[in-house]
């Protein structure tokens, strides 16, 4: 927010919509959509209210020169220098378009991918009322607007789409259907557990070894992390020779 405006303040201290965003922010997205209304953002300045003065009697009542707290300050002191020191240690390391290619000629074996399918669902309970749309259909209905329609499961709001698939995510006699289809093609309805589907095969993606340029983003990953653990190690080699260590 440009400017930043005041939303409270307690006992002098000043609470701002910048505050609010960061507040939102430390508790994560999923959690932050139940405060998007007005009512949710007064509930937060609310609780930043709270804390500040909570804050303000802690410190007034010296809690901060407790032992037990100036323990937890320095154990988080700690931790948080470790992590920095670590941090600090492998950043910037990077690799070569080189080393990637290397990297992937002698991995193949962990860069192979199952045949996956793209595909869509209408999902009734009696498979008259299968037939009935599938005559629908023929006739001209699109199937994103029969899914819409007549579909019974959560992925008729994005026109019965299941996306992208391999073996083994969906029910077998859905799979045994939906493998066995060609591109373009609707099927007969399919009865499983849930009751009587007709699949949409969009695209079949057949498995095999993935190329460089789509595993690129994958092997830079594992690249650069081994780069990163080799540092590590050695530094820690180095730590070892310049500091006594005894393991009991």
């Amino acid at each position: 927010m440009k400017d930043n405006k005041v939303v409270a303040k307690v006992n002098g201290k000043e609470i701002s919509q910048n505050d609010v965003l960061k507040f939102l922010n430390d508790i994560g997205p999923q959690v932050a959509m139940q405060f998007q209304s007005p009512e949710g953002i007064k509930k937060v300045i609310e609780e930043l209210v709270h804390q500040e003065l909570l804050y303000i009697d802690a410190k007034e009542n010296k809690l901060d020169e407790n032992a037990e707290f100036v323990q937890m300050v320095e154990d988080a002191k700690t931790n948080m220098l470790k992590s920095y020191a670590l941090n600090k240690l492998i950043e910037g390391e990077d690799a070569t378009l080189e080393e990637l290619k290397e990297f992937y000629d002698s991995h193949l074996e962990h860069y192979t991918k199952q045949e996956s399918l793209v595909a869509s669902h209408i999902l009734v309970e009696a498979e008259d009322e299968a037939r009935e749309i599938i005559e629908e259909i023929n006739e001209g209905l699109s199937f994103e607007d029969a899914a819409r329609k007549y579909s019974s499961c959560p992925s008729k709001e994005a026109g019965g789409s299941l996306g992208e698939f391999t073996r083994g995510q969906m029910v077998p006699e859905f799979e045994t259907a939906a493998f066995n289809m060609e591109e373009g093609a609707i099927s007969e309805p399919v009865k499983t557990q849930f009751g009587y589907h007709i699949i949409k095969l969009h695209e079949r993606n057949p498995g095999g070894i993935m190329s460089f340029d789509e595993a690129r983003d994958e092997i830079y990953t594992q690249v650069v992390r081994l780069k990163q653990q080799e540092r590590y190690l050695e530094r820690i080699d180095q730590l070892k020779e310049k500091y006594s260590v005894e393991i009991m």
